[in-house]
Order: structure tokens, then sequence, then C-alpha cells
């Protein structure tokens, strides 16, 4: 992985990931909430697949899809009830079934090594993000872990990202899974990768990032690229 840092282009970058289904994979511990909530009232239980496809807007929208689902809308007081007991459950166990994805935290530490600023950029409720990412050894490795409540707006907007990356980089690029990613991306202007392995309500390479791949410890390598292009 050493040569894709020979230019020193990561000296001087600042690079923003999603959380859930980017860096780890949470949906085995989603879907548990997420049935322990539903269930009692009558839905029939999600899949896991099914929730894979759900998770990037937050849990709220996972909760009001589950409903949907079976053409029932929920009453703005009963979702807020619902998200709350998601999140209580959730939380007190958080990283039950969650793995780190292969490839993450060497390809992170070789960046970091490399002079990088590496930041989260999630819609993942920020108490929550923090937990997670502080359970399964991750937060050393990132400058700001930045929720939807630390930022103006949260993706696709672009203040979300800008919020994440800081300032006085060189170059910079958003790492994730699914639109909201690279629609903040976009907006903010910088270039997106996308892991086809994660959680997308549609495929991968109709998302309209600047790369598709199939391995996080492809990302040096596919910034490197990318970067090299646009200077």
């Amino acid at each position: 992985m050493s040569e894709y840092f020979q230019s020193g282009l990561f000296a001087n970058a600042s690079i923003a990931f999603d959380l859930d289904g980017t860096l780890v994979d949470t949906a085995p511990d989603l879907v548990r909430a997420l049935n322990a909530v539903v269930g009692p009232r009558g839905l029939a239980p999600v899949s896991l697949d099914d929730v894979r496809a759900m998770v990037g807007r937050g849990s709220r929208a996972l909760i009001e899809r589950s409903y949907a689902r079976e053409n029932i809308t929920l009453e703005h007081q009963e979702a807020d009830d619902l998200v709350a007991a998601f999140i209580e459950i959730y939380q007190s166990d958080i990283a039950a079934q969650s793995q780190i994805f292969p490839g993450v935290e060497d390809t992170l530490s070789a960046m970091l090594n490399a002079g990088a600023t590496l930041s989260v950029c999630t819609n993942k409720p920020s108490a929550l993000s923090d937990l997670l990412i502080e359970t399964l050894g991750l937060t050393r490795y990132f400058t700001r872990i930045i929720g939807p409540e630390r930022t103006g707006a949260k993706k696709p907007a672009a203040d979300h990202i800008r919020s994440a990356l800081g300032s006085g980089h060189g170059v910079s690029a958003m790492i994730g899974d699914s639109s909201p990613d690279v629609d903040a991306a976009r907006a903010a202007g910088i270039p997106s990768i996308v892991l086809s392995y994660g959680y997308s309500e549609k495929p991968a390479s109709s998302l309209g990032a600047d790369r598709v791949i199939h391995s996080f410890s492809d990302v040096p390598k596919t910034l490197a690229e990318i970067w090299q292009v646009r200077r």
C-alpha cells in the first residue's frame, strides 16, 4: 500500500468516511433492534437484506419504511416513540454482532501514518456513532466524528461533509456506500468513492460516484488516481 503515498498527496489530505455500511457492518444489530421494536406492534419481521437497503437515511426512516412496507403511515408522535425505543435497545448492546469490514483498520492506519486527516461523516446520531466507534476500537483514527447534531445540515447537504473535513487541506474526498454520501460530496465539490458491499437502495454503479470499488483496501490507490487526475 505504501506506493500510493510516495507522491505526498496524503500528507495534505482530509478524508471523510460514512460509518454504517462503509466502515462497519452494523446491519445485524440494527435489524435486531428494529424487529424488537416493530415485532410487538404486529409487523412482520424485517429481513437483514431489507435493512441493508434501508439504513442510509437514519433510524426514523428505517422505522417509517418498515411500516410503509405494510402500507401503514405513522403519526409523528408514534414515530418519535418508536425511534426512542429503537435507540434504547440498539444502544444497550450496540456492537453485539457488528463487525469492522475487512481491510478497514490497516487502511485507516496507513493513511493516518501518511499524514491524512480522517473523519466520520454519518447520519447516525452522534452519541451512537461515538459509542460504536469507541466500542470497536476505532476512535484513535479520527479527528472528528460528525453526526447530524454536530453540523448545520445532514447528508446529502454539503455542510455536513464540510464540517467533517475541516479546513486547510489540499485534497479531500468522501468515502461512502449510498446516495446521500455521493450527493453530499457532489454538493461540496469533492470526489466520492462508493464501496459496492455497502448499504444502498440502488446499485452502487448507478449512484454517480467518481469510483466504485469492492474492497476497502483499494481506497488509497483509488484516491491517489483521482487526485492525480484533478491536480
